[in-house]
């Protein structure tokens, strides 16, 4: 509806100028008032006329009556009316066939690109899961929804860089390197992998910190001889070194399995330690500019005249925290990528870290400030328990993903058990399920993940919309039989028109999902498609239609279906399966 709603607020900018006002509204501002009417009766478009009022000076339905008058002739229109202050406009049914039905079907997989991103790059820093740590279904929101922003960017025309900036730093190396030396053994690693380098973090946390449930006594030593092994760590202890580099390779080659499973890839995977020399540069820098100040012995940048408690930037032992990290790492990649958008996708609680360090780099001189961008999220519970690494309280997403795939396999082997590939497909349906699940509401909502809710495969389910894109490839498949006799296109039924109008909204649900950082927008954008080709569907006689002209026009109405679907899937990691 981009292109429509631009032709109509381009002839209402002629209309408002004949009304001789002293200032008048540009194009853009109109197309941003024209508004999806509640009621299809009230047609596709509505002008709400007291919003020109003021600059009009004009009652808002003399201004309806008056605009009403300027939109005859304009092609794109079937019909416009002045009702109570309103413009109700309809749009024609024959530019649905003309211009969207033609438009999408020549576009096809470009269908709702856009430009605007041509000659932009845009970093994204997202996952970034703690190394010898597995994956779990708190991992899932940065991975899924910074991979969704991604593609999205990408589809309008920016150069992407995916950055998985692991955890593979800090005091909890020191922790595993001791539980490992006293508790583990390679064979054992070996054959366990992540899952004992997990089980030894949760023993020695609960050695140091003592577990009453348990029975295990605090032995504070423990702590203090984790952070000897990790000073050996920074010191380049090459014993230490050799375990650390082992304990990321046995965490990489388990994270690739889920990332594969959901399609994504990453062009960086530089960790937190890759910027540990570069550090001391930023540090000097700040103690230059004067912004480093002494609290107890910690260094510290003052951001009280902003509202902020201080950004701590070096310990009273003089190491570095994450602020110190990530300033670091964000002056690499401006010098590196050369961004115009650097996009860090994180929990909602450390919105207050970024806006901190976000404030630091402003006062530090770079001009590139306002390029950095934090998209929060809400938390995950499971059953309303928080997730907790270090006590083990977690669901695996290999676990989730297991259990969604034996779920969909057992449906299939009930429903269609000679189905070619079935393995692949419970495996796309399956994971797709959760990560649809997952996307549909707003990101800043917390979530308190139910199982039986995410495996449900009826309703507004990622398994319904995969559905919904088979059923459109099984009707292709059929008309391909059809003789093919060419035939003028025209819509006959409400649910085609309906549909075409639905599918005409994909180009600014794309822009508005990138304007907002916000992924559920195409998730719910999905489900209106499915919904309004599933009623086209069931109401409209596709290939079983007589008239070939009445065939021609749905066969092309679900190829154009075909098309949508087909481009917003990829947008929020979600597989395109041609049978299910």
């Amino acid at each position: 509806m981009k292109t429509i709603k631009q032709l109509i607020a381009t002839k209402l900018c002629e209309g408002i100028a004949a009304l001789g006002a002293p200032t008048t509204p540009d194009v853009a501002d109109l197309v941003a008032m024209l508004e999806y009417p509640p009621d299809e009766a009230m047609g596709d478009l509505a002008l709400p006329c007291f919003k020109l009022s003021r600059t009009l000076r004009r009652a808002p339905v003399q201004i309806a009556v008056a605009l009403c008058e300027a939109l005859n002739g304009l092609e794109v229109i079937e019909r416009a009316e002045a009702v109570n202050g309103y413009l109700n406009i309809t749009v024609a049914r024959s530019y649905l066939v003309d211009n969207v039905l033609s438009g999408i079907l020549a576009a096809g997989e470009h269908y709702g690109a856009g430009n605007e991103g041509q000659g932009k790059t845009v970093v994204l820093d997202y996952s970034s899961p703690n190394v010898a740590k597995p994956f779990h279904i708190g991992h899932l929101g940065t991975t899924v929804i910074g991979h969704s922003l991604k593609k999205l960017h990408e589809f309008a025309g920016y150069k992407c860089v995916g950055i998985n900036y692991l955890g593979d730093w800090g005091t909890q190396f020191g922790k595993l390197i001791v539980a490992y030396k006293k508790w583990g053994s390679r064979e054992m690693i070996e054959e366990g992998g992540i899952d004992k380098l997990v089980e030894l973090y949760v023993m020695i946390n609960n050695a140091i910190s003592g577990n009453e449930e348990k029975g295990i006594q605090a032995d504070p030593a423990l702590g203090d001889a984790a952070r000897a092994e990790f000073r050996k760590l920074e010191e380049g202890d090459e014993e230490n070194l050799a375990l650390w580099r082992w304990f990321i390779d046995i965490s990489l080659a388990e994270y690739e399995k889920t990332y594969k499973q959901l399609g994504i890839t990453f062009d960086s995977y530089k960790g937190e330690s890759f910027y540990t020399d570069k550090m001391p540069a930023e540090v000097q820098k700040l103690r230059d500019k004067g912004l480093l100040k002494i609290d107890d012995g910690a260094s510290i940048v003052d951001l009280q005249p902003y509202g902020m408690p201080p950004c701590l930037i070096l310990k009273r032992d003089g190491s570095t925290l994450y602020p110190t990290r990530d300033i670091a790492a964000a002056v690499y990649r401006k010098n590196e990528y050369k961004f115009d958008k650097a996009i860090y996708v994180t929990s909602a609680g450390q919105s207050l870290h970024f806006a901190q360090w976000f404030k630091v780099v402003e006062l530090m001189g770079y001009d590139w400030h306002d390029q950095l961008v934090h998209v929060p999220y809400g938390t995950v519970s499971i059953n309303g328990a928080k997730l907790a690494t270090r006590t083990g309280n977690v669901v695996l997403l290999k676990d989730l993903f297991r259990a969604a795939i034996d779920e969909v396999s057992r449906i299939m082997a009930e429903k269609n058990p000679d189905l070619a590939g079935k393995e692949e497909i419970a495996e796309a349906v399956g994971v797709g399920a959760i990560v649809f699940y997952y996307l549909s509401g707003s990101r800043i909502k917390d979530i308190n993940f139910v199982m039986e809710d995410a495996l449900n495969f009826d309703g507004n389910t990622g398994p319904y919309v995969q559905y919904t894109y088979a059923r459109t490839c099984s009707v292709l498949r059929r008309a391909e039989a059809l003789d093919g006799q060419q035939a003028a296109l025209a819509i006959t039924a409400p649910d085609e028109a309906t549909l075409l109008k639905v599918l005409a909204k994909f180009p600014e649900k794309v822009s508005a999902a990138i304007a907002e950082y916000e992924p559920s927008v195409i998730t719910r954008y999905i489900l209106d498609v499915c919904a309004a080709f599933n009623r086209f569907y069931h109401n409209c006689q596709i290939i079983g239609a007589t008239d070939p002209a009445v065939r021609a026009t749905r066969v092309a109405i679900t190829r154009a279906t075909n098309v949508v679907l087909g481009n917003a899937f990829p947008l929020i990691c979600l597989k395109t399966m041609e049978q299910i």
